[in-house]
């Protein structure tokens, strides 16, 4: 998996919203991203200025908003990283809130070589489901 380029995490939660919303509705508007993230649209606005101008959407006022190759790139690299840290956990039997407050505090701060261990460590637990009882057991236990 790439090493990421230096975003900030504010800024990857808004790619990783974008993302998830062209993949929903087709198109990602400031009105649903502001919904989404819980935040104003005027500080939408004002992010969607800062990613066009590192190249990473396309954002017209009133129209709506594009990632560029690069933004999408930067965006699935955000979501796999998301993901990955997820269904590691859930191998270990935690609670699905546990979960999501966990990863969204590990996702912005996990190297790049760390993420690919967790990833070989996911992809080999997902081979060895007796493995995945016996952790899920020890957590239990614990």
């Amino acid at each position: 998996m790439p090493k990421p380029p230096s975003t900030s995490i504010a800024s990857q939660d808004y790619l990783e919203q974008i993302f998830h919303l062209i993949e929903l509705k087709g198109y990602a508007r400031s009105v649903d991203i502001a919904a989404n993230l819980g935040v104003s649209q005027a500080s939408v606005s004002a992010m969607l200025k800062r990613l066009g101008a590192d190249g990473l959407v396309v954002y017209e006022k009133y129209r709506g908003v594009i990632l560029t190759s690069k933004g999408s790139d930067l965006a699935q690299y955000i979501i796999k990283r998301h993901e990955v840290l997820t269904r590691l956990l859930r191998h270990f039997g935690l609670d699905e809130e546990t979960i999501y407050r966990d990863v969204e505090g590990m996702e912005h701060h996990i190297s790049a070589e760390t993420l690919q261990a967790f990833t070989l460590l996911a992809n080999e637990l997902d081979q060895n489901p007796a493995l995945q009882k016996t952790l899920k057991k020890k957590v239990r236990h614990k």
